[in-house]
């Protein structure tokens, strides 16, 4: 191209939209495709930036503590919670497994009671007398299910060393990060868009994260204090099995209510009501929490459309499976950040929030343009 040659027309707006429509396509076929690399590393980031949010946190909330000590301090705490979270999964499967007799003398149990329903219900069936939980267990080939367990607990716990290494060279190289944004962006206003951008991300993941904690304790605790009223054993572990389900947007809360009810089926073979009302109060407890205090407390700070959070799950537990669903409100997030910057993709990210404003800027004191300023952690706009 010459100095006399005319400037080129700008592709038009519906050619750039089919191309980023296909980038998107493209995209997710990538992160499908490097399934078993891109896991581990994004929940690696994902606890680093839970680890630094901690160390913050420390600093901020703890008067006179050395600021030296803030992460190593955040490592160990958070190091100890995750062991502790083992202990308590070891020991009740212990228990589940010395009561394991008792179980399956239940279930022979509610079987027996509901086979001559089932008879009249499908008259074709044929049923040969009373079946056991093994005569089911044979039928439905469930060792074949117990081999792909064993290989699901295999594949966690190589997963769980590559994060653990991963997080540990995502902490050691935490000092160059700032050296590394000065040579990326050696402008002035070009590093501080980037760093504001990099800000609204880790404001909206510790903020999301802050959200699930305290919902997710809510509702565990008043879970167990219901598990404890109707006697229901191992209620302690049910009710950390429905905290770390909280994680899960949406439904994670409400799968894990269901869980307690069933076993109250097990416990108490004889009759309905503890699991009748397990369900309806832990149902009812889910509800309040979900529909009246999680709404108050999310406010407009992550600006996501409750539809988009809920297809975000399904598309991330589609492409990532169990730790997509964990991770798919704060990689959600990161995209519609991401995307707001560049022309070309703006308009996904406007579709993703829940005002059409991705940016913010709707709320810098009436001036409507311009990015949004840092505002900090969680906690320290919470001091």
């Amino acid at each position: 191209m010459t100095a006399t040659d005319p400037p080129r027309a700008p592709p038009p707006v519906t050619t750039r939209n089919a191309v980023v429509f296909l980038a998107v396509i493209a995209g997710g076929a990538t992160l499908k495709w490097m399934q078993d690399i891109l896991t581990p590393l994004a929940l690696a980031v994902f606890l680093a930036v839970m680890i630094d949010s901690f160390a913050r946190v420390l600093t901020l909330r703890t008067p006179g503590f050395p600021r030296k000590l803030a992460l190593p301090t955040a490592v160990v705490l958070s190091l100890a919670l995750f062991g502790v979270s083992i202990w308590i999964v070891v020991v009740n499967s212990k228990t589940f497994f010395d009561h394991s007799s008792e179980y399956v003398a239940s279930l022979n149990a509610i079987i027996a009671k509901f086979t001559p329903l089932v008879g009249r219900l499908f008259p074709g069936l044929q049923l040969h007398g009373v079946p056991t939980i093994t005569d089911l267990a044979k039928l439905l080939n469930l060792q074949s299910y117990i081999g792909d367990v064993a290989q699901s607990f295999k594949n966690f716990g190589t997963s769980a060393v590559l994060v653990l290494i991963y997080l540990g060279f995502i902490l050691a190289s935490r000092r160059g990060f700032s050296r590394k944004i000065v040579a990326l962006f050696p402008h002035h206003a070009e590093r501080e868009s980037n760093m504001t951008m990099f800000q609204r991300i880790r404001d909206g993941v510790e903020q999301y994260l802050w959200i699930q904690t305290v919902t997710g304790l809510m509702i565990a605790a008043a879970a167990w204090v219901v598990m404890m009223l109707v006697r229901l054993d191992n209620a302690f572990f049910w009710a950390f099995l429905i905290f770390l389900a909280a994680y899960i947007p949406i439904l994670g809360g409400a799968i894990g209510c269901f869980l307690p009810p069933l076993f109250a089926l097990v416990q108490f073979p004889d009759t309905l009501w503890p699991a009748i009302i397990l369900f309806a109060a832990l149902q009812g407890i889910f509800f309040v929490v979900g529909n009246v205090i999680y709404p108050r407390m999310q406010g407009d700070s992550l600006n996501m459309d409750p539809t988009v959070i809920l297809l975000s799950l399904a598309v991330w537990g589609a492409l990532w499976g169990v730790p997509g669903m964990f991770l798919s409100t704060p990689l959600t997030v990161a995209a519609m950040v991401i995307l707001a910057q560049f022309e070309g993709s703006r308009w996904i990210a406007i579709l993703l929030s829940e005002d059409g404003d991705p940016q913010g800027e709707r709320t810098l004191s009436g001036q409507g343009h311009g990015p949004a300023p840092d505002t900090g952690s969680w906690s320290a706009r919470k001091k």
